[in-house]
This record gives C-alpha cells, sequence and structure tokens, in this order.
C-alpha cells in the first residue's frame, strides 16, 4: 500500500489528537474510579460509543454500515479493546495516569516488531533508533527500581499486549474496512462483553458530576478511537510509532492539572528523550515523503 506524504502527516495528526483523548480519558476514569464502580463505568463507556455512533451513521448509511469483510477479525478487535480498556479502568485505580500511561507506552515497540512481519511493512534503522529511544525514555519515566513496582504493574504490563494487537489489526483492517463499520462493531462488542455483568455492578449515580464524567468518558473514547482509525488509514504503524510517546506528555499534564502530581526530575529526562524521538520523527516523515512516497493513482 502506498501513502502520500500529505496523508502521512495528516494521519499523524489523527495519531496525535487520539492520544490526547485517551489521555483525557484516563484522567478522567482515575478521578471517577473512587466513587463509582470501575465495570459500571465501562459499560457505560462503551454504550454510550456504540449508541452514538448509531445515531449517527444508521440514519445516512443504512444497513449496509454492517457489511465487512472479515467478521471474525471485528469480534476480535473488540474482544481485545474491551480487555485493554478492562484493564486500564483497574490499572488507573490504583496507579497515577502518567506511570500507568508510560510502562502502556512500550506498545509501540510490541508493535513495530509486528508490523515488520503480520503487516509486511520495512522499517528503517533511523526509525528503529527513535523506537528504541523513545522505549529507553519510558523505561526513564518509569524506573523499574521505583516504588511504582509492585503488584499492579501486571495490570498494564498484560495490556500492552491486548493493546498491541488491538492496534496492529486496526492497521490491517483500516486498509480495507470502513472505519465507521469498525467503530460501530467495536462499541457493541464492547457494550454486549460488559452488559454481562451490569447486574452485579449496577448502581445509579446520584451526583450530577459523575454523570457529566460519565459523558465524557464516553465522548472522549468514541472521538479518540475513531481519530486512531483515520490515522492509521492514512500513515504506516510504523511511522505512527514515535508520536504515540506523546501520551506521556499529556498523562502528566492530565496528572498535574487534577491530581496535583507533579513530576520528578529523572521523568522530566525521559519526556525530554521520548520529545526528542517523537520531534525527530517527524523530521524523518516529511524526508521519506518526499523520497519514497510516490503519488498515489487518481
Amino acid at each position: 500500500m502506498t501513502f502520500k506524504a500529505n496523508k502521512v502527516l495528516g494521519g499523524v495528526g489523527f495519531g496525535l489528537l487520539a492520544v490526547a483523548c485517551f489521555s483525557m480519558l484516563d484522567t478522567t476514569t482515575k478521578h471517577i474510579s473512587s466513587s463509582l464502580s470501575l465495570l459500571m463505568a465501562l459499560w457505560f463507556r462503551y454504550f454510550f460509543q456504540a449508541l452514538a455512533t448509531t445515531l449517527v451513521v444508521l440514519p445516512t448509511r443504512g444497513m449496509r454500515i454492517l457489511q465487512t469483510h472479515h467478521p471474525r477479525f471485528q469480534i476480535l478487535r473488540g474482544f481485545l479493546l474491551f480487555c485493554s480498556s478492562l484493564l486500564a479502568f483497574f490499572s488507573l485505580k490504583y496507579m497515577p495516569v502518567a506511570e500507568f500511561t508510560s510502562i502502556v507506552l512500550m506498545a509501540p515497540l510490541v508493535i513495530t516488531l509486528w508490523a515488520t512481519k503480520s503487516l509486511g511493512e520495512k522499517v528503517s534503522p533511523l526509525r528503529w533508533s527513535l523506537v528504541i529511544g523513545g522505549f529507553i525514555g519510558t523505561l526513564v519515566i518509569i524506573r523499574p527500581s521505583s516504588q511504582h513496582f509492585d503488584w499492579t504493574v501486571i495490570l498494564p504490563v498484560i495490556l500492552v499486549t491486548t493493546n498491541s494487537g488491538f492496534q496492529v489489526l486496526t492497521s490491517k483492517m483500516a486498509r480495507t474496512e470502513d472505519p465507521m463499520t469498525m467503530h460501530l462493531y467495536t462499541g457493541w462488542i464492547g457494550t454486549g462483553l460488559a452488559t454481562l455483568a451490569l447486574p452485579f455492578v449496577w448502581e445509579m449515580p446520584q451526583d450530577w458530576t459523575l454523570w457529566a464524567q460519565l459523558l465524557i468518558m464516553g465522548f472522549l473514547a468514541t472521538v479518540g478511537h475513531f481519530f486512531l482509525i483515520l490515522a492509521y488509514m492514512r500513515a504506516p504503524a510504523a511511522t505512527l510509532t514515535p508520536y504515540l510517546y506523546a501520551q506521556i506528555g499529556f498523562a502528566l499534564l492530565g496528572g498535574w492539572l487534577v491530581f496535583n502530581h507533579v513530576p520528578d526530575q529523572w521523568t522530566l529526562v525521559g519526556m525530554g528523550l521520548v520529545t526528542l524521538c517523537g520531534a525527530l520523527g517527524a523530521w524523518l516523515t516529511v524526508r521519506e515523503g518526499r523520497v519514497t512516497v510516490q503519488p498515489a493513482e487518481s
């Protein structure tokens, strides 16, 4: 598959919008975790996405929006995202947003490895260096010898596997599937899985602020994942990898504004390394667009 230079840069932009939404979603999730059952919050997050997507798409596209070339992949993708969301919700209950995000963002390194195999994408040595540099920056932020490494680390580490599979599958399916069809299936599959637990955890939120936070969660999840699909439609997974680390910066900002969690000097060093890799990745994207990307046929 050939990518035009302007489409690649557009994909990077959508990728940054996606991780910004995910960071705000994580911050909201952690804030609500002290007042409401996480499984109920997870159900609402998926139901909002499924209902909103259906109300927007069905009147204009009709039942043909349900047509898919890969129904099994749609189910698998929805299941992987549900598992990732479930692990994320419980991780955020016990961990700071920035530390959680740093661990989860080991996923881009895994995605690059998978992309070379399952998607047939070629990764240049320089881009490998950027991925590894971002990974090292993440390690500097979380520091394996720090107090954050306890049993709670297991949850986001498992999430790395499910999230990597989800993103690689998204990149592959976005080349042939309608993004709104993918979005619709993901929402309803997650809603169905979360509904299984709903009778055991249901509680009616009594405070209007809880309802507001639930609506914000649903909106951010819906818009964020749609942006991610659009990003993968425009750029290879390996190209997007350095920019996914920008989520660390968004997470640190959210943690500071909402929870007054201020990063220490080593965290800032890690952020600087991640930012450097992202900036070099932007330069490399432009260079590859001028040299190796062929014009698409009209």
